[in-house]
């Protein structure tokens, strides 16, 4: 598990965007079994109630799915995987936008940086 927690949010919103950023990066799969609530503790050295609660949150977002006495996997529903892929690049896009206007930077340098560099 290659989750480096930091102190800046609640671990379990990082372990939620840890499972959404597999998923987009192709590394879980549609239905792939994930590590168990204690197996993702021990994993990352933190309280299994922190994984319990991010485990909750990622079922009631329809991210993994659980079924009693069964391993979670990961939805198998395409259009989640597609809209968790929009709002990830989302995200990381009005983060930067808002640090770009923060600085003054204007849309049409930042397009052009972006052309030079990407």
């Amino acid at each position: 598990m290659d989750l480096k927690l930091n102190d800046k949010e609640p671990i379990y919103i990082q372990i939620i965007k840890f499972i959404k950023i597999q998923i987009v990066k192709g590394e879980l799969k549609p239905g792939d079994v994930i590590l168990s609530r204690r197996e993702m503790a021990i994993s990352i050295n933190v309280n299994p109630n922190t994984v319990q609660k991010a485990y909750k949150e990622m079922e009631s977002m329809r991210i993994i799915n659980t079924i009693k006495n069964q391993p979670s996997t990961i939805t198998t529903d395409i259009e989640k995987i597609s809209s968790i892929r929009k709002e990830l690049i989302n995200e990381s896009l009005q983060n930067f936008i808002e640090d770009m206007k923060l600085i003054d930077v204007k849309k049409e340098e930042i397009i052009k940086i972006i052309d030079e560099i990407y």
